[in-house]
């Protein structure tokens, strides 16, 4: 058996950030990952021939974010603007993607006079029915199954209008080396401050009284620690009892269990296709689109994976696609096989180059089906309308010996992104260095 002062179940941003933060306080840190690899939905990727940094995983930073722009100043890390054209394929046609959705002023000013929180779906029904409204309830849904990559019919008004009064459209950008120097960065920090970081350790039970934790994994080892911080994915912890990488507490924690249950998270599928030549970039798909898409970093459409981007403003032969929401959990079970065809079969529709044109084309796919991943279980997490007072359930931890991170504890127009991630990391562990008592 190991011991130490703080265990910390999971190795993504915000198990990392929170290691990070307590190691280089003095105090003694264990980090426990059940996978191979640090980062958990930050997972870069990189071959010699293709895939060069890219991303399975997270891959933009959305607007200016305090924690994630000075971790990479600290870090010397550099990242580039992923600014470019927003073009939307609509029967047959490409043209610029601004204001696809109809009334959208309507929408925000309807939302800003919302007093009682309500999911999306039902506010889309009471406020805008009937025929005349048809796009936008549509149009609303598809982006917060999309963007969001939430349920409609779960998601809240209120969250969702905090989102889209904040967005700030000129502040995209992409890791240079891609999202998981800054993982390794967080890693190699913890380990410089003598904290020790185990890959394929899955946990199965955490044992516990007030100031004493015991942790047993699958493989049988035993840690034990005062106090322990559960960063892992909503999804994971959602689990049901008896499923790969689902968590045992004794005794349980019913009240934080509920909490966690009260929470949304989402489902997504993320395609890399990496082609021989930029085919979107060439005349032929200048002469299809009455235009050229050299500056094209969105493609959006209605095609079975709808939502595509390149790389841009690196000309790159990488295709990125996405289907998040509902539509994405019911891909769950589909196989990798089907997955790829589905996404040729789009992007056939598109540019109007059969299946075998595009597979001859096609150099390498990776296709990460990560509602599928056992120790993910999803995308990232969305408010309900009992978001708020979950949230304050699991911040408060439990006797001053468990706590929770991860982005699904932040509150704010960043929800579901590694900024919300780092953000719960450093929060955390401000709490326990505090010796705040819940």
């Amino acid at each position: 058996m190991q011991t130490t002062d703080i265990l910390i179940i999971g190795a993504g941003a915000a198990g990392l950030m929170a290691a990070y933060r307590l190691s280089a306080s003095g105090r003694k840190v264990i980090v426990l990952e059940a996978r191979n690899h640090t980062g958990g939905r930050i997972h870069t990727i990189s071959h010699e021939s293709f895939f060069k940094h890219a991303e399975l995983g997270a891959e933009f930073i959305h607007g200016n974010l305090p924690v994630t722009l000075n971790l990479l100043k600290e870090a010397n890390i550099k990242y580039s603007a992923a600014g470019g054209e927003m073009v939307r394929y609509d029967k047959g046609r490409f043209i610029n993607h601004e204001g696809f959705i109809e009334n959208w002023e309507l929408l925000l000013q309807k939302l800003n006079e919302l007093e009682e929180d309500t999911d999306i779906a039902s506010f889309l029904q009471k406020h805008f029915p009937g025929e005349k409204y048809i796009g936008l309830r549509d149009g609303v849904s598809k982006f917060v199954a999309g963007y969001d990559t939430a349920d409609p019919k779960k998601a809240s008004s209120f969250a969702l209008r905090n989102e889209w009064n904040n967005e700030d459209d000129d502040a995209q950008h992409r890791l240079d080396n891609g999202y998981c120097s800054m993982i390794n960065y967080l890693a190699d920090k913890c380990k410089e401050h003598e904290g020790k970081v185990y890959l394929n350790s899955v946990v199965t039970q955490i044992d516990w009284k007030p100031g004493d934790v015991k942790v047993i994994t699958d493989s049988g080892e035993i840690y034990s620690a005062e106090k322990i911080i559960i960063a892992m994915p909503l999804g994971v912890l959602q689990a049901n009892r008896g499923e790969k990488g689902a968590v045992v507490f004794h005794p349980a924690i019913k009240e934080q269990i509920n909490a966690i249950n009260d929470l949304g998270f989402g489902a997504i599928i993320k395609f890399l296709l990496e082609f021989k030549d930029a085919f979107w970039e060439n005349n032929g798909t200048k002469m299809l689109a009455g235009k050229s898409l050299k500056d094209m970093a969105f493609l959006i459409s209605d095609e079975n994976i709808p939502t595509w981007w390149t790389q841009y403003p690196k000309h790159s032969t990488l295709l990125t696609g996405w289907l998040g929401g509902p539509r994405a959990a019911e891909k769950k079970e589909d196989t990798t096989e089907e997955l790829l065809q589905q996404a040729l079969q789009s992007l056939s529709n598109i540019f109007k180059l059969t299946v075998d044109e595009l597979k001859a084309k096609l150099i390498a796919s990776n296709i990460m089906n990560w509602t599928a991943e056992p120790f993910t279980r999803g995308s990232y997490s969305y408010d309900t309308v009992a978001a708020p007072e979950a949230r304050t359930i699991l911040d408060a931890g439990v006797n001053n010996t468990l706590f929770f991170a991860g982005e699904y504890l932040y509150d704010g127009p960043a929800m579901g992104t590694v900024e919300a991630a780092l953000t719960s990391g450093q929060n955390v562990a401000k709490k326990i260095l505090n010796h705040q008592v819940f």
